[in-house]
């Protein structure tokens, strides 16, 4: 349990340090999206390009584990839009909304919290689960859902629908291809494949900024937070207390017996994959779903609401997990 506070209490910290900084007016309101564009395009890449060169991509790229995360990010987008949507006799939300509590729910901080947090946990071995899942969430989870958030687009059947539908996706794959993860994880992934290296004039500074990645990173995470005052609307039906619990603890249970489920159809996980699968689950939102749910006209409000609530609680609900899976 020592061994488990020393990892897990200084990242939560450092996420209560930049929630003070800014709260306080020593960082800034206005300085806070220049750091979060240098964790985004500078550090964080780097970081990740070093683990993915330094994993085997047969680790990267293990079916049993694309599979388990795959097929519960589909089971939690399902009944995210279920209980939100159509749990309420009048009606419930609108697809757009519906889709991005879905998102909110089934998409983890992996990035900023989940990489650095996990290899310091568990060693470096934990990077390629962690990643694994990262990936499927920021190319096929996110993708899904905004193509559903335009399902009620003028219209929910018919030419006009289906065009919304189309531009959100051509949006999606857009935003993709401009994220700069998925290519850090692709070349660092080539890197790995064909066992190359960098020369040292240019290992020096990605390994310079990978190491700035992890504390940048839960600092602006708690600099965003605490940008987040978002009252609900007026009259407005709250549904925190199930968006917030589908992603704390229904999420995890999810991975836990997907991961069982693929050993008992002779799909093993290695178990450290597992136990990171189930951890990454564990873990709060991911902050950037707020600024996608913006961009697309849903309620960001709602969505920030569940990321700072989900961060606060996961402080009790992760260490619990890890205390339970981590010997």
């Amino acid at each position: 349990m020592l061994r488990i506070l020393e990892v897990t209490v200084p990242f939560f910290g450092l996420v209560g340090l930049g929630w003070l900084a800014a709260r306080r007016g020593w960082l800034p309101m206005e300085a806070i999206p220049g750091l979060n564009r240098f964790v985004l395009y500078f550090a964080l890449p780097c970081m990740l390009f070093r683990f993915a060169a330094a994993t085997p991509v047969a680790r990267l790229f293990d079916a049993a584990v694309f599979g388990s995360w795959l097929l519960c990010a589909l089971l939690m987008v399902a009944l995210a839009i279920v209980l939100t949507k159509w749990s309420n006799p009048r009606g419930g939300l609108g697809w757009n909304d519906a889709a991005f509590g879905a998102l909110v729910t089934a998409f983890p901080n992996s990035g900023f919290m989940g990489v650095p947090l996990l290899v310091d946990l568990l060693g470096e071995r934990a990077a390629a689960p962690a990643i694994a899942s990262m990936v499927i969430d920021m190319v096929i989870t996110s993708s899904l859902c905004i193509g559903l958030s335009r399902l009620g687009e003028r219209g929910d059947s018919g030419a006009a629908g289906g065009g919304g539908a189309g531009q959100a996706m051509r949006s999606a794959l857009k935003g993709i291809a401009l994220n700069p993860l998925p290519w850090a994880i692709s070349a660092g992934c080539v890197m790995s494949a064909f066992s190359l290296a960098l020369p040292p004039l240019l290992g020096k500074p990605v390994a310079m900024l990978a190491n700035a990645a992890s504390p940048a990173a839960l600092f602006v995470l708690g600099a965003v937070l605490a940008r987040t005052r978002v009252p609900a609307a007026a009259g407005a039906r709250s549904d925190m207390p199930v968006l917030v619990t589908l992603k704390l603890l229904v999420h995890p249970l999810l991975v836990l017996l997907a991961v069982r489920g693929a050993a008992a159809l002779g799909l093993p996980v290695d178990p450290l994959a597992a136990t990171v699968l189930v951890l990454v689950a564990a873990l709060p939102s991911a902050s950037n779903v707020p600024m996608l749910a913006e961009r697309f006209g849903a309620d960001a409000g709602r969505t920030a609401r569940v990321v700072l609530w989900t961060t606060v609680l996961a402080f009790g609900s992760f260490m619990a997990a890890v205390g339970l899976l981590v010997p």
